[in-house]
């Protein structure tokens, strides 16, 4: 239960720009993530050149905004501390308390996603009001997990009504720790979310052994690398403790996340993306890899990527590629989620007239 001396007075949100202009049901949404924050002077809010992906008020005291010729004093509760202080990501701005402050922020993106279902017609977005419990404000709880899946750079890339439709179709489904809710081998059917929970992702070994392959919480996803790819599971999900996911159905994933995100890309446009400092990511098993590859791509198989992704320079573009396509869009789409830059190369590697032994391939 959120702390009522943090929680930030209805008639002072209505104050605030954009925030002001939503409806009841979405303003409702913000309302609920609204907590405040006491700053000592002299701290900085933000500082120029970060990416923090925050909307931010002051809504009593003064700040001080500088940098690119800009020096001006911004006081809570004047028309100028009515709109967000420096808004530009990367911030082109530094901001600094000049007296002890109280100030709010929003998830950008979480606000740009209220800000545009308004503006769509034909569906009330009190229809997710399940999304958050407005007395709920402890911190991994209630919508977090919804805060989290729009903070992914992959869904910037889905269009808003998308994720509008996405969260109409989700369904709920209360899970108990020990429950296995994918299996290895079987056929794909649902695509997950975790509202609540944690759970583990094991794959069997040809020994028998189980091997863990990560943990995952509260707005991760599970269950999109078999409906990308069509095939079968390659790894087994179990519940480590009692909680709420959220799916959606093959279809719905098809239709709504999977066509947006996946991108392909001719070889030629491989090589050319290759010059320009891009990996070519060769995302089946190890052995297929010896057999045969691209010249300098690197070996990661699928069912590890999960594990192995953050250990990726993120700053790079990633080709993914297999055999026929398959498996690489599963990885491409993975790493979407994770906030890489990544496509698919188009047909895999039944497209390439030879592909030798690797180090000396195309």
């Amino acid at each position: 239960m959120a702390d009522a001396a943090t929680v930030v007075d209805k008639q002072v949100l209505k104050t605030l720009v954009p925030p002001n202009a939503l409806n009841a049901a979405n303003f409702q949404e913000l309302a609920n993530k609204a907590r405040l924050e006491e700053i000592p002077a002299g701290r900085f809010l933000f500082k120029k050149g970060e990416m923090d992906r925050k909307t931010v008020y002051v809504l009593s005291g003064d700040v001080q905004v500088s940098g690119q010729g800009t020096n001006q004093v911004v006081r809570g509760g004047t028309p100028e501390g009515s709109h967000p202080l420096a808004n530009q990501q990367p911030r082109q701005l530094s901001v600094r308390t000049r007296t002890a402050c109280i100030v709010t922020r929003f998830d950008s993106d979480l606000l740009d996603i209220l800000l545009t279902w308004d503006q769509l017609s034909g569906i009330e977005v009190s229809d997710i009001t399940w999304a958050e419990d407005s007395t709920d404000g402890e911190e991994g709880s209630g919508g977090d997990w919804m805060t989290r899946i729009l903070q992914s750079k992959a869904f910037l890339r889905i269009p808003p009504a998308n994720i509008q439709a996405m969260f109409m179709r989700l369904q709920e489904l209360p899970v108990k720790a020990g429950q296995a809710i994918i299996s290895q081998g079987e056929e794909g059917d649902y695509y997950y979310i975790i509202c609540s929970g944690k759970c583990q992702v094991t794959r069997a070994a040809a020994s028998g052994a189980s091997v863990t392959l990560a943990k995952l919480s509260d707005g991760d996803a599970i269950g999109e690398e078999a409906l990308v790819s069509q095939a079968k599971r390659n790894a087994t999900i179990t519940m480590e403790t009692d909680g709420l996911l959220m799916r959606l159905s093959q279809s719905d994933f098809e239709e709504l996340l999977k066509a947006p995100i996946l991108h392909d890309v001719t070889l030629d446009q491989a090589k050319e993306m290759v010059k320009n400092g891009a990996v070519l990511l060769d995302v089946r098993l190890e052995s297929e890899h010896k057999a045969g590859s691209i010249k300098g791509s690197k070996n990661i198989p699928l069912f590890m990527l999960r594990l192995k992704a953050e250990r990726l320079d993120s700053s790079k573009k990633y080709v993914c590629y297999c055999e026929t396509g398959r498996r690489s869009s599963a990885a491409a789409f993975l790493m979407s989620e994770r906030g890489f830059d990544s496509c698919v190369l188009l047909g895999g590697l039944q497209a390439i007239p030879q592909v030798t032994a690797a180090g000396s391939g195309n």
